[in-house]
């Protein structure tokens, strides 16, 4: 039986079908996804007012994350455990912070109790 020769109409098909496939799939997803101006203008205006409003702000938020990233990967550890280790730390400083406060007001009433009892003592 003879060797059959190398079907180059098929190859040829081949190629050009994965080029289109490979180059024209992410072209015409780029054409397709509007971008943010276009989504930003489909808003309502009450949305685009909110939307403008929280722009600082999340971008400062942004930006503290992104902060907060690059101290992470300073360390030898994983930046996930670095970070579970920090927002810890920040939970016992919240607590801490919340016993100091409630430790306050309570001083800061007993002071008033004494100051009335005191006031209501000398008026006798």
């Amino acid at each position: 039986m003879p060797k059959k020769g190398v079907n180059w109409g098929m190859l040829g098909k081949m190629f050009v079908g994965g080029a289109v496939i490979c180059v024209g799939g992410p072209a015409f997803t780029y054409w397709v996804t509007p971008t943010e101006e276009e989504l930003f203008k489909k808003y309502n205006p009450d949305l685009q007012k909110k939307s403008l409003a929280r722009r600082a702000e999340k971008q400062e938020e942004f930006d503290q994350f992104v902060t907060k990233l690059k101290e992470y990967s300073k360390s030898d550890k994983p930046i996930w455990v670095v970070q579970a280790e920090a927002a810890e730390e920040e939970r016992k400083l919240k607590q801490l912070q919340a016993f100091k406060t409630r430790e306050e007001e309570r001083l800061r009433k007993e002071v008033l109790r004494k100051e009335m009892g005191l006031s209501t003592d000398s008026s006798k």
